[in-house]
């Protein structure tokens, strides 16, 4: 009993000097889409597996095993990553090659992005985020004086970069790809890189984005969706009009928690990346704003630590690890509006899916681990 006691104190010590602010802002936003996922997905649950709360229980033990992980990711210090920065660039690419191994990969739909292991799905991407963020955030924090030189340091970060994304397309997962890409540019714009070198890339990144668009068909349809939804509504544009729907349908106080109609097999992905339209449905404009400036407090809390880190690596890791997971919900939510393309990404902390539960919260830990060490300097 002593010792499960000292157990216990010993967990609120670990996050004596932590930003708590941050850590209280990610676990509403982890209970709210708790909630949220239980009532969207009733009906699919119901329907697939005759159980109502089939999503809810898996993904609970998805945020039970990201917990114990935030939680020692929390405890260690976050400078013992620098020195591995390397082999973690060696994980993100053996993790990028996995889904091409007969046997292991497993195909949902056109993307071959997921691994089976021992019964479970794994879609290596979603670590990918964070062991090639620890990468950059290490290579960075080591050529402060050689960063913003082309050959030294603009051309090895393009040609790493290359290498990962080439892995990507041939998948393809192009929405995790592009997170990847702006947030591993924002680390390197924080980083000292040389604006002009740094426009270059977005350039020839825009003129590569429209030739992979004009080689992918289903690319350049959602293209078309978003600029013209009325574009074939029964076929390539029907989740994007099916939510339109739904959050038009939401007004300003919703429907109510459970009263979604689009859920009953009209909008697919409930899920996954269109969940925020049935939270729009359901709890109207006020509250599913109410989320939107979660995701943005985040971001402020995260930047705070960012700048209070003591050394280039904390910096470079936590703007980048903030970036990510509200970037991510940015592109999720702006896709179900229609403000952007749709990409497919989930909504961090709230869509379904144990490999991207784990990974964001495992990089939170990070975060708050970083910030026990700066809050005081």
């Amino acid at each position: 009993m002593r010792k499960f006691l000292s157990f216990i104190f010993n967990l609120g010590d670990n996050f004596k000097n932590a930003d708590k602010p941050l850590i209280a802002t990610m676990g509403i936003i982890i209970a709210f889409g708790l909630v949220m996922l239980s009532s969207a997905t009733s009906a699919v649950a119901f329907t697939k597996y005759g159980d109502s709360y089939y999503f809810f229980k898996h993904q609970l033990f998805g945020i039970i095993v990201g917990s114990i992980f935030f939680y020692f990711l929390a405890k260690i210090d976050y400078h013992r990553w620098e020195k591995y920065g390397f082999w973690f660039l060696v994980l993100s690419i053996v993790l990028l090659l996995l889904v091409f191994i007969p046997g292991l990969s497993a195909s949902y739909g056109k993307a071959r992005s997921w691994i089976n292991v021992f019964g479970f799905s794994l879609q290596p991407s979603e670590l990918v985020k964070l062991s090639f963020l620890i990468y950059l955030s290490a290579w960075l924090g080591r050529r402060e004086k050689f960063v913003k030189d082309f050959t030294q340091g603009t051309a090895p970060f393009v040609a790493i970069w290359l290498v990962v994304a080439i892995l990507m397309i041939l998948q393809p997962d192009i929405g995790t790809l592009s997170i990847i890409t702006v947030v591993s540019m924002i680390v390197y714009f924080v980083g000292g890189g040389n604006i002009k070198h740094i426009l270059g890339m977005i350039v020839l990144g825009m003129m590569g984005l429209a030739i992979m668009i004009n080689l992918m068909p289903y690319q350049a349809a959602r293209i078309k969706c978003f600029t013209d939804p009325t574009y074939s509504t029964a076929d390539v544009c029907y989740q994007v009009n099916q939510s339109l729907i739904a959050v038009g349908s939401g007004g300003l106080h919703g429907r109510g928690l459970g009263a979604s109609r689009q859920k009953f097999a009209y909008l697919p992905e409930v899920s996954g990346d269109s969940i925020f339209a049935i939270i729009g449905e359901e709890t109207g404009l006020i509250y599913s704003s109410f989320l939107v400036l979660l995701f943005i407090f985040l971001f402020y809390r995260g930047y705070i630590i960012a700048k209070q880190a003591l050394d280039r690596f904390g910096k470079f890791l936590a703007i980048g690890i903030v970036s990510w997971v509200v970037l991510q919900a940015f592109i999720n939510i702006g896709g179900m509006i229609n403000f952007m393309p749709m990409t497919g990404v989930p909504l961090p902390f709230i869509s379904y899916g144990g490999s991207a539960i784990f990974s964001a919260m495992s990089a939170m830990g990070i975060l708050v681990n970083i910030s026990k060490h700066g809050r005081f300097r």
